[in-house]
């Protein structure tokens, strides 16, 4: 029911995103006399904000077809290695050469917060000359169908546990913001199961762990309010 009253108002602001983009082209038209007033430019930023905010972006791509290892060029292929109904295990598999020693697996885990993974391209090309780069594409819900059964914190938390096992022995966690959490709760399960394949090392990046410590705008925020 959601995503048909989604996909409602996205038809019915269609006809308005249209209009607002063609009154921006008009404000913003070089040969406009009042382009540079105060008013038109207001009008022209309003107009952009609304494009913005009713617009859909597709997934970026990666782009990512190489990297630089010891001053050489080394082609880079991504595979899915694993699928599964709410996320690929994709794998950045560098083509191996005179250079390829045995180096670290890294399951990069990614936001899954209405982000898509390929933010974190930076992070996987830093990471690639040294590393066998391992990421989490989390595949958006509106694309899942109902039958393949919802997905919560605790399947959450399974999926890391399997992507580990899966990847085998001296695999590295490294979870970017939200999956801080489920990352640390997947990584105390395997220990206390004491499961063959457990990671080598958990590193969590900005993740709410702890709000206490180093606390945003946001957390003042809920500090300062109470619940009700």
């Amino acid at each position: 029911m959601k995503y048909h009253a989604y996909e409602l108002a996205h038809a019915m602001v269609s006809p308005w995103r249209a209009i607002s983009q063609g009154l921006r082209y008009q404000l913003d038209f070089p040969l406009n006399p009042f382009s540079r007033l105060p008013m038109a430019r207001s009008m022209s930023a309003a107009c952009a904000v609304f494009e913005r905010i009713t617009n859909r972006y597709g997934k970026p791509a990666w782009e990512i077809d190489a990297t630089e290892i010891n001053g050489e060029e080394v082609p880079v292929q991504i595979k899915t290695v694993k699928h599964k109904s709410f996320c690929n295990l994709i794998h950045f598999e560098r083509e191996r050469g005179r250079w390829a020693p045995k180096e670290p697996k890294v399951l990069l885990v990614a936001p899954m917060s209405g982000h898509y993974a390929t933010l974190l391209r930076g992070t996987v090309q830093a990471m690639l000359p040294e590393h066998e780069v391992y990421v989490t594409d989390w595949i958006d819900a509106r694309q899942v169908p109902t039958f393949d059964g919802r997905f919560d914190l605790d399947d959450f938390i399974d999926y890391i546990i399997e992507f580990t096992d899966f990847l085998g022995p001296d695999t590295h966690i490294m979870a970017v913001c939200q999956p801080a959490v489920p990352c640390l709760a997947a990584t105390a399960i395997m220990a206390s199961r004491e499961m063959e394949n457990q990671p080598v090392s958990l590193t969590m990046m900005g993740g709410p762990i702890d709000t206490r410590r180093n606390p945003t705008v946001v957390n003042e925020l809920a500090e300062q309010k109470p619940i009700e």
